[in-house]
């Protein structure tokens, strides 16, 4: 079926023809001789697109129209005036009408009305849908870890996250910051605005002012239009400044008047614009460092750092590594076609010897690897990296000879690179030997 339709006019006889003709193109049609009944309707059935008339028993269609756009924001309303009243018409579009029709003279202007609001109201059903599913994504229920350091961080971001006050989010690169800005964002009243994520350090120096701020036409070589800021984009939500130590010492002066006075200037503008944002900011640097050689606003870091939350890095949690790449691993099975089942001992051995410089993205990265290398449903230490297998029991693993030997050939071609010349040498057989082994296991 197309999508439901809802009509709504005390006129049986052209509420049925109405009714019939979409029918024949498709639609489930739902039926309403007053205000009353068809919101009942609205309330029971995931209804697109309503088509009502101006003069109700119980009601105003136009007034209607506002009503229907507040409760139920993603269905299209088509407003049917018997006369054409232009009046009745404007009022409609403002207060959030599709369109309007005159009931007998544009009867060709149904069909191709109706398919334009049902696509447009379809788009807004996945619209919402999808920022369900990112509001499930980004809850602090879903940040994955039970050790002390996380579960702390996790307690201070949950306290935060309703008010409007500035945090400042500090650790290390891949500790997870922006899942975390992302967290307070949806835990705040602010969750149904924009969240727009900017990394400092990944726009040029020269071009961040306008890229936060924007710019009016004229305000330098290339800027032949009005452009909008990420501010500006972010306005009534949040905004996620990244890599806050990479920003250049003269833009903080004018980050510093966002915070203080809820208003910037675009670049080649004079006339400051007013905003309503929440800055959240995040850094891997010691600013207190960066303050004292000159790199950072003293005054800027004080005001950043009212509410300040300290990730743990992944070695400050390794208890927590079990169930990361047990997630981890879930996630990838089904993008791979494979059925992974877990992992073996001397596999999580390795994992919590091995030092975390990137932390949870270096996590992610490894066990996706590994599972694109496994044979088996179970993630075995022979798929892991080289410098990762130093020093694990081997008892814990396989003790099949095809196994080990599958893996100290593995070490060997890790060792040199893939060069499988040098790796024939070193294991003292024949290149032709070699070649024949990958194929065997699969390598």
């Amino acid at each position: 079926m197309k999508g439901h339709i809802l009509i709504i006019d005390d006129e049986d006889q052209l509420r049925k023809l109405l009714s019939r003709l979409l029918t024949l193109e498709g639609y489930t049609m739902h039926e309403a001789g007053n205000i009353r009944s068809a919101m009942k309707i609205l309330e029971k059935e995931e209804v697109s697109v309503v088509l009502s008339d101006v003069k109700l028993p119980d009601g105003n269609g136009v007034e209607l129209v506002q009503t229907i756009r507040s409760r139920f924001p993603q269905v299209e309303t088509i407003v049917l005036t018997a006369y054409g009243n232009i009046a009745d018409g404007v009022q409609a579009i403002k207060n959030g009408a599709f369109d309007y029709i005159t009931k007998g003279d544009d009867n060709n202007r149904i069909l191709p009305l109706v398919s334009k609001a049902m696509d447009k109201a379809r788009l807004q059903f996945r619209i919402r849908d999808l920022e369900k599913k990112i509001a499930g994504k980004y809850n602090f229920d879903n940040i994955l870890g039970n050790s002390p350091e996380i579960n702390a961080a996790k307690e201070l971001a949950r306290k935060v996250a309703p008010t409007d006050m500035t945090v400042l989010l500090l650790g290390e690169t891949g500790s997870g910051k922006e899942v975390f800005a992302h967290a307070i964002h949806e835990g705040s009243n602010r969750r149904q605005q924009p969240f727009v994520a900017v990394n400092c350090s990944a726009i040029g120096k020269d071009i961040l002012e306008s890229e936060l701020f924007g710019h009016v036409a004229g305000a330098f070589t290339g800027a032949v239009k009005d452009k909008k800021g990420f501010f500006e984009e972010a306005r009534g939500g949040t905004i996620f400044l990244d890599e806050m130590g990479e920003m250049p010492v003269e833009l903080q002066a004018k980050l510093l008047r966002v915070l203080e006075a809820q208003e910037f200037y675009k670049v080649g503008e004079a006339k400051p614009v007013k905003t309503d944002v929440r800055v959240i900011a995040a850094t891997n640097r010691h600013l207190e460092q960066e303050i004292a050689a000159g790199n950072f606003r003293e005054d800027l870091f004080y005001r950043l750092s009212v509410f300040q939350i300290s990730l743990p890095s992944l070695n400050e949690r390794k208890k927590d590594i079990p169930l990361l790449a047990t997630w981890f691993i879930q996630q990838f099975s089904p993008k791979l076609n494979k059925r992974l089942t877990g992992m073996s001992p001397a596999f999580l051995q390795a994992l919590q010897q091995h030092s975390w410089k990137g932390n949870i993205r270096e996590l992610r990265n490894v066990l996706e690897r590994a599972a694109i290398l496994t044979d088996t449903d179970i993630l075995d230490v022979s798929s892991l990296p080289f410098d990762f297998q130093q020093g694990v029991d081997s008892t814990s693993s396989s003790l099949r000879l095809a196994d080990m030997e599958r893996s100290h050939i593995i070490r060997v071609l890790a060792h040199v690179k893939g060069n499988k010349t040098k790796a024939a040498e070193l294991l003292d057989i024949g290149l032709t030997t070699l070649y024949n082994k990958i194929k065997e296991y699969n390598i």
